[in-house]
């Protein structure tokens, strides 16, 4: 029951974290197009800068579930089963999520360059930069679901 309660908080929080992942992008690609409107632009950031602190959070508390998830069976080991004994597909994840993690990094830079009054890149390549977390939660879902290795 414990462990169950554990992974369904983690996947909550890492639900809400992906959202953030994806929606960030969406508003530096409006902020590219708001480039002369003033107000707009001063509301996207703001958007922008509390989004960007609620995925640092949301990020925070999934990974705290997820250690618990994968090492707390060393400090629980009636209650939290091993789960990834002998296996190697943890890895994989686990360096997805950091690219994903890097990927949410330099989209909040970006934000923080455009509040500076630096260019953003074309809103054309900011919705192209935005496909790519998709096909990497695609991979992440794929190796917690079919332990491939």
């Amino acid at each position: 029951m414990t462990y169950l309660l554990i992974k369904s908080l983690h996947l909550l929080f890492v639900i809400a974290w992906m959202a953030t992942v994806f929606y960030l992008p969406r508003i530096l690609v409006n902020l590219a197009e708001a480039a002369n409107e003033p107000v707009v632009l001063a509301r996207l950031q703001l958007m922008g800068r509390r989004l960007y602190k609620f995925g640092h959070n949301m990020f925070g508390i999934a990974f705290l579930f997820g250690l618990t998830l994968w090492q707390g069976w060393r400090v629980f080991p009636q209650t939290l089963p091993n789960v990834t004994a002998g296996t190697h597909w943890i890895d994989a994840k686990l360096t997805l999520v950091a690219v994903l993690l890097a990927y949410f990094v330099w989209a909040g830079r970006m934000l923080k360059r455009s509040e500076k009054g630096d260019a953003l890149p074309s809103s054309r390549a900011l919705r192209w930069l935005n496909e790519p977390p998709v096909l990497l939660l695609l991979a992440v879902i794929w190796l917690v679901l079919a332990k491939p290795f």
